[in-house]
């Protein structure tokens, strides 16, 4: 009878092989070519930007069109965790104060599918969301919904966002869908009992993985869960390894005073592990070099 020992370890192996994958959104505050041409704010904001493989930057109102292509030029120039691209969303606003949501993604672990801005028949939004779909590794199809709310109007927006979540849905023929940004949900901008009542917190299967109470300002007078990152489908949740947001002046050693210069909210990350559908040439090598390696016999 052939020893189990080289399948179980082939399994553990194969179980080992897995891909891990961090999204990432971030309120950059009001980035412009101004801000990024400043040493000191461009060396952090590539760090940060650094730590993922995409990221969502809201708050972003260069009307140039510069600012994000000299950040990627540092950002390319950084470590070798590149090569970085970026999708932008055209200006958005309902008045002379417009934003842009930017993704900035690596290359090589992902690809942009398919992207729109919603269409806000209703004027719900202050700024639509621009939902663009990726390939992951370890994920064909994910869907991700940013949105920068304005805070007098924080939980009709999120109510609204749920439309925005079936149109998502319904369009792609997917539910492994992210929420993700500056949502305001919290403190005077969001009641802990107005918290309890939206409609992605009563209706089933969104999973807020940036707990309530996780503060995501960098100012140490406030303590509020203003970012968040919602997930939305069975195979997306089962991916969810830790969510966090990323306290970035301690990190970098940084004074409060310094840290708002480049912010005045923490990223918000959530990390997705899992194995891809590794190729049968691959598996077979790994199976070979295993058998070698352990030099017992192996019938499948």
């Amino acid at each position: 009878m052939p020893s189990p020992v080289p399948m179980l370890l082939f399994i553990l192996l194969l179980a080992g092989m897995t891909n891990a994958f961090q999204i990432c959104a971030f309120n950059a505050q009001r980035l412009t070519v101004a801000k990024v041409a400043k040493v000191h704010i461009m060396e952090t904001m590539v760090k940060i930007l650094a730590r993922c493989d995409i990221t969502v930057l809201q708050e972003v109102v260069d009307t140039s069109g510069d600012a994000i292509p000299l950040l990627l030029r540092d950002l390319n120039r950084f470590d070798d965790s590149g090569p970085y691209s970026f999708l932008s969303s055209p200006l958005l606003g309902r008045s002379t104060y417009m934003e842009k949501y930017v993704y900035v993604y690596r290359s090589h672990k992902t690809q942009v599918l398919n992207a729109y801005v919603y269409d806000d028949k209703m004027n719900v939004f202050a700024r639509e969301p621009f939902v663009a779909q990726f390939s992951l590794p370890m994920l064909p199809k994910l869907a991700l919904v940013p949105l920068h709310t304005t805070p007098k109007d924080v939980a009709t927006e999120l109510d609204a966002l749920y439309l925005v979540f079936l149109n998502v849905s319904q369009q792609w023929q997917s539910e492994n869908v992210i929420l993700l940004g500056d949502f305001n949900a919290d403190c005077s901008s969001l009641s802990k009992k107005r918290q309890g009542e939206l409609v992605l917190r009563t209706k089933p299967g969104f999973h807020w993985v940036i707990p309530d109470g996780e503060d995501t300002t960098v100012r140490d007078s406030t303590h509020c869960t203003y970012d968040r990152i919602v997930v939305h489908g069975e195979l997306c949740q089962g991916l969810v390894k830790w969510a966090a947001a990323f306290k970035f002046p301690q990190s970098f050693h940084m004074t409060e005073a310094e840290a708002l210069n480049i912010s005045d909210h923490y990223p918000v990350e959530v990390e997705l592990n899992g194995s891809p559908g590794w190729p049968l040439a691959y598996i077979s090598v790994n199976l070979a070099m295993l058998l070698l390696l352990t030099g017992l016999d192996f019938t499948l």
